[in-house]
């Protein structure tokens, strides 16, 4: 009971009998638990007829705050032998001419006047509410239209889909050249994984650390009794009929093979490394604007892991190019070579020849480049010490460009390789995938998924029904102040 007399919209219809006490009633009481100040609350007094006496106080005085007011009615008495016209002309009688009936307001008795205020107090309460429902009819219209908009179009033609995939892909390009390209990323501002140049920097970044890094570490040994001893044992095993103290150029080539060949795993990781994030990434943002097309999806992963597969290829080639190039030739044209080794040989060689042939003064030195170098073992091999120094500057100057070339030279690759796969491979090898020749991929767009069918339909058939209440409330207003 209390479920139904709950809403404010509610009429609570609380039926007394003349014969009780009205503050003791039940219904009283549950009706003010939900109306404290009775302002939806008519009360209709029956048996006025049996229990006449103090019934004029308790309508008047109203103890029980009855906000609508009260209207005495009186029960039919003759039962199935009285007629209703009979029972209205008793009823009449009954308040025209009882002394203390009669004394009751002819606005607070009778049937007619109970179903008067019935209409009266209904049309006041939806007039009240009506504007509220219309504003609610309408918001929730305007929601569903608006849900229904943002869904993809119903597609009818294979033109239709082929201009959909098309919309798609232009979606998808512009989100990738504002994370991949410009580094703009309002789009996904708290996504940090999807701000794909800082990403990439950061590789950049780490890939130029881990070659700066070997450079130097492979610049002093760690154990300084090995210090030239790689370097003699390539001038001994490529000496040839050469002049005195003549350096030859195989040693150095050696010796820079082996640099290359140990740093060689560094760039192939970094470039596997840069694929699969991008991979992953040009997938997650091409299934975020397609996901309206489900059934397209597994196409497009596919067209995306190949491309994907073939980038990684031309980085790959483009890493091993880039280590032949330094084998082909020792060549720079960088000043800091020049310098660097100079600032070694003119520093550090003549105090290191002086450790190595002089026994009477301290086998440990300091060297520009080396550190704190222990040359005890080379006072042995003095012949050959001053050459292996030379080759070792010579080559720790030149290891230096080497790296400085490698990072950049992948680096850029890199990064026009990105740009190139955002700005025109990713739509080349989407279209060949989906579209295709025999436009078998957009045809599948043309089957909407089950879950989109049903909620297309859905919320067409809300939006035509909330029109028509809409209009149904609007007619009940109009009559409403017509009367």
């Amino acid at each position: 009971m209390r479920a139904y007399i709950a809403p404010k919209e509610s009429i609570i219809l609380n039926v007394l009998s003349a014969t009780v006490d009205f503050p003791t009633c039940e219904s009283i009481r549950m009706s003010q638990q939900v109306d404290r100040t009775g302002e939806r609350t008519l009360a209709v007094v029956t048996k006025a007829d049996r229990a006449p006496e103090g019934l004029l106080e308790k309508v008047t005085v109203d103890d029980v705050r009855i906000g609508l007011g009260y209207v005495c009615v009186r029960n039919r008495i003759g039962g199935d032998d009285e007629t209703y016209d009979e029972a209205r002309a008793a009823e009449r009688r009954l308040f025209e001419e009882h002394p203390l009936l009669r004394q009751i307001d002819k606005s607070m008795v009778g049937i007619p006047t109970l179903a008067r205020r019935l209409t009266q107090i209904q049309a006041a309460i939806i007039g009240r509410c009506l504007p509220d429902i219309v504003r609610q009819i309408n918001d929730k219209l305007s929601r569903s239209s608006d849900e229904l908009g943002q869904m993809p179009p119903d597609l009818g033609t294979v033109a239709d889909a082929v201009r959909e995939f098309y919309h798609i892909v232009k979606q998808t390009r512009a989100s990738l050249e504002k994370l991949l390209v410009r580094g703009e990323f309002d789009e996904y501002p708290d996504d940090h994984g999807r701000h794909g140049t800082a990403r990439i920097a950061e590789m950049l970044d780490s890939y130029a650390s881990k070659l700066q890094a070997q450079a130097q570490a492979q610049a002093q040994d760690a154990d300084s009794s090995s210090f030239l001893v790689e370097e003699m044992r390539v001038l001994e095993e490529t000496k040839g009929i050469n002049l005195p103290n003549f350096l030859p150029r195989p040693a150095f080539q050696v010796l820079l093979r082996k640099k290359l060949e140990s740093i060689e795993h560094v760039p192939h990781r970094l470039v596997t490394q840069v694929w699969d994030y991008v991979g992953d990434l040009v997938m997650g943002i091409l299934h975020h604007h397609s996901r309206s097309y489900p059934q397209v999806q597994p196409s497009c992963r596919r067209a995306v892991q190949s491309l994907m597969d073939n980038a990684r290829e031309r980085s790959a080639r483009h890493v091993k190019e880039l280590i032949h190039m330094e084998l082909v030739a020792d060549y720079t044209a960088n000043p800091d070579y020049t310098a660097k080794w100079n600032d070694m040989m003119t520093e550090g060689h003549a105090r290191f020849l002086d450790a190595v042939e002089g026994d009477d003064v301290p086998a440990l030195v300091t060297l520009p480049g080396f550190g704190d170098t222990d040359v005890s073992h080379l006072r042995l091999q003095r012949k050959l010490a001053g050459q292996a120094f030379d080759l070792k500057a010579r080559l720790a100057a030149y290891w230096t460009c080497v790296v400085l070339r490698l990072v950049d030279g992948l680096a850029l690759h890199v990064l026009y390789s990105v740009k190139r796969l955002v700005e025109k491979d990713l739509e080349d090898v989407l279209a060949a995938q989906v579209v295709g020749t025999n436009l078998d991929g957009v045809e599948r767009m043309l089957v909407p998924s089950p879950a989109t069918a049903l909620k297309r339909d859905r919320l067409r058939k809300s939006i035509a029904l909330l029109r028509e209440c809409r209009e149904v409330v609007a007619n009940t207003m109009d009559k409403i102040s017509v009367v």
